[in-house]
């Protein structure tokens, strides 16, 4: 969720702090509590929140009702190690995959979610699975080659991820923006800074869609979600990465599931597990 915008001319980190908004109090409290997790390592079922739109990742297969990805393969993993009797699979989003952590819906998030400080205040991580960098992808007919040739342009994010604050940051980093907003809307989907202006979108098929018919002159997205809207016709800006990143199983802070998560993905790390199945999935 956005905070409401307070005024216009915020700055780079007043409009970072906008985007990646304070969480509802009754949510925070929900995740404060161990008896919030479903299951306790050892028992039960896990119910693990997983991306079903990111190919390689975790996809699901509306026909056959079966998920299939990295993460899908690293969660089965997870569960057979901590010895749980079975998982279920639960479809989040940018959107909403936080507050059904927080408040208990899920017992953890496995869906390219990327270790952050901010998100270190309310969640517990594993160590890395996965590095991965936030990229800016445009159509090979805009004649967009470098970040300078964006400037006035257009670009595009989904609403629910961080990349908008961490490409607001990095632009004001090079020297590309002076980082102020001059307008937007209620809800932060359109926003105008001096050099630039953002749209964000419900998902990321409306995201690409956006860039295709030049409702947006770039789409800026992690590498490993960009790879499942990528064709001959669309390359990423050469020499331009807004941000490096990690993925990290996320589990509520505190918790009791907290440590035996991170305990196993280390293990699946140390013995070459996490390495196989990303070569089986690139």
């Amino acid at each position: 969720m956005y905070k409401e915008m307070q005024a216009l001319n915020l700055t780079r980190r007043s409009f970072g702090a906008l985007m990646l908004g304070a969480l509802p109090a009754s949510l925070l409290m929900a995740g404060c509590a161990d008896d919030a997790v479903g299951a306790i390592a050892g028992s039960g079922t896990l119910r693990a929140g997983v991306r079903a739109d990111v190919v390689g990742f975790g996809y699901l297969n509306e026909g056959t009702g079966n998920y299939y990805g990295l993460e899908i393969d690293l969660v089965s993993e997870l569960v057979e190690r901590l010895g749980y009797g079975d998982v279920e699979f639960v479809t989040v989003t940018p959107d909403d995959r936080k507050e059904m952590l927080l408040a208990g819906q899920i017992d953890l998030i496995a869906a390219c979610y990327s270790i952050a400080d901010s998100r270190l205040e309310n969640f517990d991580f594993s160590p890395a699975y996965y590095d991965d960098r936030v990229v800016a992808v445009v159509q090979n007919s805009s004649l967009i080659e470098e970040i300078d040739d964006m400037r006035g342009l257009t670009f595009g994010t989904m609403a629910g991820s961080n990349a908008a604050p961490l490409l607001s940051t990095r632009l004001y980093e090079i020297g590309f923006s002076n980082g102020e907003v001059v307008t937007a809307n209620e809800d932060n989907s359109d926003v105008s800074f001096d050099t630039w202006r953002l749209l964000q979108f419900p998902s990321y098929q409306e995201l690409s869609d956006a860039l295709e018919v030049g409702a947006v002159d770039a789409m800026v997205l992690d590498g490993a979600i960009a790879h499942t809207y990528m064709d001959e016709k669309r390359h990423a800006i050469e020499g331009f990465v807004v941000a490096d990143q990690s993925f990290g199983v996320a589990t509520q802070k505190g918790s009791e599931l907290s440590e035996p998560v991170a305990e196993t993905i280390q293990a699946m790390l140390d013995d070459g597990t996490i390495s196989a199945l990303v070569d089986k999935w690139d």
